[in-house]
């Protein structure tokens, strides 16, 4: 591995635990009938995402040349790359590994989702997004969901989760996002198997924010390098983002319970 891209996936896994908490805020494609408040409020968003000082934020491009610029060198930035959403009513690549760089990011996301007609067109994209990043150096984090072959709707079985991450593997990405599959056990296989960095999606959105640090709790329990996080930090009622993330933080990173972790966060 070259230099470059070792400094910069030294700077997104810098915690002594090696693992990655991160906060996602891109997903406005994927919102076509709404955004949540958490995302049309994205400049008080942004501000109480990096008080909490996660490992990571990953974004769009134009967001991160307008609205980046306070929080610059804070926090790791990560550009995402994809507009998509799962039931193939979009899919497009808008923004490249020169448009990251640009920006100062640490690496650049892409997405796929898997099953389906569009799966090798959409791998495809992955493929050529890694040999433009691999000019810079520029890590690329795949965001890679399994879905039902005819309903189009993400899938959370060991077996369909297992080769999503497999399909990242082939492509050449530097780590792997994926979702949780709800059993320790398998999803501790799956990570033993793969020879990159496998950290969890942070979504769907639980019922309480408890509920998703216990799902967090056992992600860790997996062996699985963190996580991810999005909706389950910004998306609820009246949350405190601040504190949202420092319980993710103290979950992730110093192993507490769900329980221990809100009492942590002041929650």
């Amino acid at each position: 591995m070259n230099t470059g891209k070792l400094i910069r996936l030294n700077r997104l896994f810098s915690h002594p635990t090696s693992r990655f908490c991160s906060v996602a805020v891109d997903h406005f494609i994927g919102y076509g009938d709404g955004l949540p408040r958490g995302l049309r409020r994205m400049k008080l968003t942004l501000a109480a995402v990096v008080a909490g000082k996660p490992d990571a934020v990953t974004m769009h491009k134009g967001y991160a040349a307008s609205g980046w610029g306070p929080y610059a060198g804070q926090v790791p930035l990560i550009v995402q790359s994809i507009a998509g959403r799962p039931d193939d009513a979009a899919y497009e690549l808008v923004a490249t590994a020169e448009d990251a760089i640009r920006l100062g990011a640490d690496a650049i996301a892409t997405a796929a989702f898997v099953h389906g007609k569009t799966e090798a067109a959409q791998l495809r994209v992955v493929s050529d997004l890694v040999r433009d990043a691999a000019r810079f150096e520029l890590p690329v984090i795949l965001h890679i969901y399994p879905r039902n072959p005819q309903t189009l709707e993400i899938i959370y079985t060991p077996e369909d989760i297992a080769w999503a991450v497999h399909c990242g593997l082939e492509l050449g990405v530097d780590v792997v996002k994926t979702p949780y599959c709800g059993d320790v056990k398998a999803y501790a296989e799956i990570v033993a198997d793969s020879t990159l960095p496998i950290v969890a999606a942070g979504g769907p959105r639980t019922d309480t924010f408890e509920a998703a640090l216990q799902l967090m709790s056992e992600v860790v329990a997996s062996g699985a390098r963190g996580a991810t996080i999005g909706r389950n930090i910004w998306g609820f009622d009246g949350a405190n983002i601040t504190a949202s993330v420092l319980a993710f933080k103290a979950v992730i990173h110093d192993g507490k319970s769900a329980k221990e972790a809100l009492k942590i966060a002041g929650l």
